[in-house]
């Protein structure tokens, strides 16, 4: 477990990483003064938030790199390379906040009955990702509550995510997996 300390160096790290990549198009090295565990190789999303709204969130669901190098990564990535928003400007970028999710490991939930999916996730505290075939799709744990959302409701989104339909969830061909995320913000 991260302390708040931890996550603010994350915050600041990540919108470091997007100002330098806005500004001179390099990206952030590490900063000499990380700490040793922010390198242990963790899952994490940047959401970046435009008045309330959503502006991109790009991360690495699992543990593929060092916690610190991720960030980096995915932060830029959040500015410049989310699919659903044209590139963040040097000038919007004075009037958006940024959250830092740090992910666990996902795990897959293995239930007798499609149904018994409802009785093995916890609103507010699980993370969602629906697969199928070759469609994947994940919802951090905060949009459930975000958006008002019961176990039946987030699991059709994350299927909607899969580019599959809400319904997906109750195909015996359709793996759900959930994680944990601690989240930092602005």
């Amino acid at each position: 477990m991260l302390n708040n300390e931890d996550g603010d160096y994350l915050i600041k790290i990540a919108k470091l990483s997007i100002e330098s990549y806005l500004k001179k198009g390099e990206k952030l090295d590490v900063p000499k003064d990380c700490p040793d565990y922010l390198k242990e190789n963790l899952g994490v999303f940047v959401t970046l938030n435009e008045k309330n709204e959503l502006r991109g969130c790009i991360g690495y669901p699992e543990p593929v790199a060092p916690l610190i190098e991720a960030t980096i990564n995915v932060a830029i990535s959040a500015a410049v390379n989310d699919p659903r928003f044209p590139s963040l400007t040097t000038e919007e970028f004075k009037n958006v906040s940024v959250e830092v999710t740090v992910l666990t490991k996902p795990e897959i939930i293995n239930v007798n009955s499609s149904y018994d999916y409802l009785n093995n996730i916890i609103i507010g505290e699980d993370g969602l990702i629906v697969e199928n075939n070759f469609n994947k799709g994940l919802l951090l744990p905060q949009v459930a509550i975000e958006h008002n959302m019961d176990v039946e409701t987030f699991l059709g989104n994350t299927c909607m995510k899969a580019g599959l339909n809400p319904q997906c969830w109750l195909d015996s061909d359709t793996s759900i997996y959930k994680f944990q995320g601690q989240i930092f913000k602005e």
